[in-house]
């Protein structure tokens, strides 16, 4: 007969027990342990044994070959600029945005390119378990309809340049779209806003000056592309008098809520100035590589106390939207680069794929980490396939050996919306032909045929 004094189990949504739990706000590996979930957050981190006493879950899984990590948040790309993957590949930077990107975009961008590709988008971050990315592109309201219907966290941006395009006529009709934009979500809570000024060398003073200025009324974070080539060093100093940096800073940008994209080519001086200004930076080696721009020297960077992200970049640029690349690459190049085999060891780079970015968005507090209280955004890694085998330490192997295919569930806000590595959304938007149709229309429009 039941003790009478036992007490009565709590019933809740969820209750996921994994074989290891990498909770991220430490450095400890938890094993045989569970997470309780509840009306979409993490209501306890505990023994599974002891779970299973406390809680009554209207689902349980067990993982017992996986390791449960947050939900990574890809803290830069152009989601939307999936629709032209591999549209001009090996150009450097200024030739493939000049001569290609833009021109491409001034013939397609509309609010149903931006609704499609960003819907692609999602669908291939999800099944790599990205929870979160941070957004700059054009016709914001149509990437936040997309994010929506996918349940994807979203961070989207008041992109800003002094150009006009298919969006905006010039950098103020820019910011009084995009914040339209951010009144018309404001209320969602998966979608947050950025002011995304998109480049110092596209912005002018008075459009930064004006940036600041609504960072401070509106408490939003600076999303900007920083230092990503030597030529835009070169070209800073002639027309300024300036390196980029120095620029920005004097013109007030520069700060806690400031996140530098790609800061390639930082000297020692203005690493330290990012750091003691309490700045965050988005660094896509990848995109990097790919467009020959070169080294972020992110060993000194995380040494200097910088707060460092990861971003893909776009599929354009990249051209995949894959946070295990990243990951991987991050922490072989700071490795090599620096002399230093101890560089990024495999805490330090999943923390910059999780919490470092929620922290860079200002979502710290609602995710980033497996933590009571926040979001349940989660994503199961499986280990079990014979490529991870055999395991000594369940996160080297996530940083070193397994990849997005090795992802097996995704969770956001304890909806899950990747099952036993299956999308439980996105058919019905018919993306197979929805690609297909605009690179017909690109191809026809850049002259670049497809390959047979």
């Amino acid at each position: 007969m039941p003790n009478s004094m036992t007490p009565t189990p709590e019933t809740i949504d969820l209750l996921i027990e994994a074989r290891w739990i990498a909770p991220v706000d430490t450095d400890e590996v938890l094993s045989g342990h569970a997470v309780a979930i509840d009306n979409g957050h993490i209501l306890a981190v505990l023994p599974a044994a002891e779970a299973r006493r406390r809680y009554q879950a209207r689902e349980h899984r067990q993982l017992d070959q996986h390791i449960l990590i947050p939900g990574l948040i890809n803290l830069h790309t152009h989601a939307a600029m999936s629709l032209m993957r591999g549209i001009a590949d090996d150009l450097p930077l200024q030739e493939w945005l000049q001569q290609h990107i833009w021109p491409a975009e001034a013939a397609h961008v509309s609010s149903q390119f931006v609704l499609d590709g960003t819907r692609l988008a999602c669908a291939e971050m999800l099944r790599g378990g990205i929870t979160c990315f941070n957004d700059m592109y054009f016709f914001p309201d149509a990437a936040a309809q997309a994010a929506t219907e996918f349940g994807m966290r979203a961070a989207l941006g008041v992109t800003t340049l002094e150009f006009p395009g298919n969006y905006a006529s010039d950098a103020d009709d820019y910011i009084a779209k995009g914040l339209a934009a951010r009144e018309a979500f404001r209320d969602h809570p998966l979608i947050s806003f950025c002011l995304a000024p998109h480049a110092p060398y596209t912005v002018s003073d008075r459009t930064f000056q004006r940036i600041t200025t609504l960072a401070e009324q509106l408490d939003l974070p600076i999303h900007c592309h920083l230092h990503e080539t030597r030529q835009e060093i070169t070209d800073s100093g002639a027309q300024h008098g300036k390196r980029p940096l120095q620029r920005l800073q004097e013109l007030g940008l520069i700060g806690p809520g400031f996140i530098g994209v790609h800061a390639v080519h930082l000297d020692d001086a203005e690493i330290a100035t990012m750091a003691e200004a309490g700045c965050s930076i988005a660094h896509c080696p990848t995109s990097n590589l790919k467009l020959a721009s070169g080294f972020a020297r992110i060993a000194e960077m995380h040494r200097a106390g910088i707060n460092i992200g990861l971003g893909t970049d776009s599929a354009a640029s990249n051209n995949r939207l894959d946070m295990f690349g990243e990951m991987r690459l991050a922490t072989l190049l700071a490795k090599g680069l620096s002399g230093d085999a101890s560089a990024l060891p495999a805490i330090e780079v999943l923390r910059m794929a999780t919490l470092n970015g929620a922290r860079a968005l200002g979502l710290d507090e609602v995710t980033g980490s497996i933590t009571a209280g926040k979001s349940a955004d989660l994503c199961a890694v499986s280990l079990e396939d014979i490529v991870c085998q055999p395991c000594f330490d369940p996160l080297s192997q996530l940083i070193h050996v397994a990849g997005r295919e090795q992802v097996s569930d995704v969770w956001i806000a304890g909806k899950c919306l990747v099952e036993h590595k299956t999308l439980r959304i996105g058919k019905e938007f018919h993306l197979d032909a929805s690609a297909a149709l605009w690179q017909n229309k690109l191809e026809v429009s850049t002259g670049k045929q497809r390959s047979s």
